[in-house]
């Protein structure tokens, strides 16, 4: 038989020996996340996770996926990747908390450009972190090495959650009615969206380095803007059998002019007191470089306020000091009134 020349799949770019090499990098930090409903280990073609038919009797599963957006841009300039799996966790699970679900499981997906075994670990180091910050096992995931489609330093996450829910506790602002009180709870910073917007503004048009400490910010502008997205379900989930919380909302792209009225009546309005919480120098700022009109502010960033409660005026101040009380700042922002289902501000 004639020798031919062949060639690898590791010439082609990608490199079966890395992702193995990824794979046991990884399990020790997978493994930190494992709950007792995980049934087997690390490495196996699907996940399984038994519900737990004691705790919930008539349990409905809530799922949710998200990515962290052109946030990512800033990590590969700042050569940082062990918190942005915290975004991406925190994407997924505030979204499923906000119809009361308990967060059982997390699936992640990573695609490179190049698979570099340390980084891809560096990666998942922070979305166990969120794991655990969430009581939720990370039994699941994809890494795949993608040369041609992503530059070789770049890479893209892909995150989803799963949660359970009692059937008769499903949140689902269905109660709210007017009068109820809107609970605002702060944001760590700009969490993980509008950062399009944020890289024209600040890095491109006004050229500011994130190396660069600002006199308005207490950190350099790269570790402001990679601050993680605050991960709500442990401050929230302690208060849904203690108190009626009528429905919550995530406020993410869309702020909280667009995310408010999906959690309501259309027959209502929340109306918004402007002047109810300081609002995050970083938002000051990329309003004043822009320079960006308020509307398009609230309508593209959180403003400082990451997730919203709508409770009973009765049960307002015990709620707020049991958030406080678990470390993050809560402020009465308004309340809802009849409307025709839009965020009002005043």
């Amino acid at each position: 038989m004639k020798d031919e020349k062949t060639i690898s799949y590791q010439e082609a770019g990608v490199d079966i020996d890395a992702g193995k090499q990824t794979v046991d990098l990884i399990k020790k930090h997978v493994i930190t996340t494992l709950r007792p409903e995980v049934l087997g280990g690390v490495g196996g073609f699907g996940a399984l996770f038994a519900v737990d038919t004691q705790k919930y009797k008539e349990p409905v599963l809530v799922s949710g996926s998200d990515g962290v957006g052109t946030k990512l841009k800033i990590a590969f300039e700042m050569d940082k990747h062990d918190t942005i799996g915290i975004d991406l966790v925190a994407m997924c699970v505030n979204d499923v908390l906000v119809q009361g679900a308990e967060p059982l499981f997390f699936l992640d997906y990573l695609a490179m450009g190049k698979l570099i075994p340390k980084k891809a670990a560096s990666i998942v180091e922070g979305i166990a972190k969120g794991c655990r910050l969430s009581n939720m096992a990370l039994i699941g995931g994809e890494t795949a090495e993608m040369p041609g489609l992503y530059e070789t330093n770049d890479y893209d996450l892909a995150g989803f959650a799963v949660g359970v829910v009692e059937k008769d506790k499903i949140i689902d602002g269905s109660k709210a009615h007017a009068g109820d009180v809107l609970i605002g709870l702060a944001a760590s910073g700009v969490h993980s969206n509008g950062f399009s917007l944020v890289r024209k503004i600040l890095l491109e048009n006004s050229g500011i380095a994130l190396t660069e400490k600002l006199p308005q910010l207490a950190k350099t502008l790269g570790e402001e803007l990679l601050t993680p997205t605050r991960i709500y379900a442990p401050h929230i989930l302690p208060l849904l059998d203690r108190y009626q919380i009528k429905a919550m909302a995530h406020i993410t792209g869309g702020g909280l002019t667009d995310n408010l009225p999906r959690v309501f009546p259309l027959n209502l309005d929340a109306l918004i007191n402007l002047n109810s919480w300081d609002i995050p120098p970083i938002f000051h700022l990329i309003a004043e470089k822009g320079p960006v009109a308020m509307e398009e502010m609230y309508r593209t960033f959180n403003m400082g306020i990451g997730f919203v409660l709508i409770v009973a005026p009765e049960e307002e101040a015990a709620i707020k000091a049991e958030v406080e009380k678990r470390g993050v700042r809560a402020f009465s922002i308004g309340k809802l009134a009849p409307g025709t289902g839009k965020t009002v501000y005043l």
